[in-house]
Parts: C-alpha cells; structure tokens; sequence
C-alpha cells in the first residue's frame, strides 16, 4: 500500500582527485568539484565542492561554493554556501561560511564568521533603537566587517 521511497545521499561528483598516498605543494584553482585524500599544501580555490576525505592532511587557504571537512585542515575555509565538518573532521584555523555544520567529533579550533547570503535582509528598523545603543567600538567592527559580507554577496 504504501511505497518505500529510499533517496542515497549521493556526494558531489569528484572531478579532480588527490588520492591517499600522494602529496602537492603549490595552487590550486578550479571550476568543478575537488576531493583530497592525500597531503596538500597551498592554496586551494574551486567555484564548487571541495571534500578533505578522512586520510587528507591540508595546510592550505580553501575558498569555495562548500567545503566537506573530514581531514585535518590547518588554514583558513571560506564558503560561499556551506561548510560541513564531519565528525572525523577538524579544522585549525578561521571559518567564513553562510551555513556552518559541525556533527559531533569534529573540531573547529578557531573563529567562525556567518557570511549573509543574498537572500539574507537585513534588520528592520523596529531594530534601530537598539542599534543606537551601540559603543564606537562596536561600530567599527560592524564596518570591518562589510568588506567580508560583500565578498560572499
């Protein structure tokens, strides 16, 4: 009567791959998909996906749409869209992401900014007289902080 609907969570498709055993040094830049599961170290920057596979070990500045963490990352990740650290995942370093998903085992060891997406409004004006409240201090950061947003905007 009723029908079983099984949906596989598929992962991205891998188009370029750092396979277990193997080790880079230097840059990375690509429009698809990116898996490593070796040594890396560089800068890494893909338009798409970038998976750290459980036996990678990255020292490196990744910027991409999203990011899936289940390596050890010692640098900075900046996504558009997500980032998703899994529990066999850690990351050393600075996060930059719209949505940030941390199962648990795994390690942020550093700071994590929420990038608005585009879709994102910001406060109402119901909101202002709280705004007004705000020290001179809190302000600048506000404003060193509008160069990051635009970037992922």
């Amino acid at each position: 009567m009723f029908k079983e609907s099984k949906k596989k969570l598929s992962a991205p498709v891998t188009d370029t791959l750092l396979a277990n055993g193997t080790s880079f040094e230097g840059t990375v830049e690509a429009e698809a998909n990116i898996r490593i599961d070796g040594q890396f170290q560089g800068d890494i920057c893909s338009s798409r996906t970038v998976i750290i596979g459980e036996t990678a070990v990255v020292r490196s500045d990744i910027m991409a749409r999203d990011v899936v963490l289940a390596g050890k990352v010692f640098g900075s990740i900046t996504t558009e869209e997500r980032l998703t650290i899994t529990p066999t995942g850690e990351l050393y370093g600075n996060a930059a992401a719209a949505a940030l998903v941390i199962l648990e085992g795994g390690v942020l060891d550093g700071t994590c900014q929420m990038n608005r997406t585009k879709d994102a409004e910001p406060l109402t004006s119901a909101n202002d007289s709280n705004n007004e409240s705000l020290t001179h201090s809190d302000k600048s950061q506000e404003n060193n902080q509008a160069p990051l947003q635009s970037e992922a905007g």
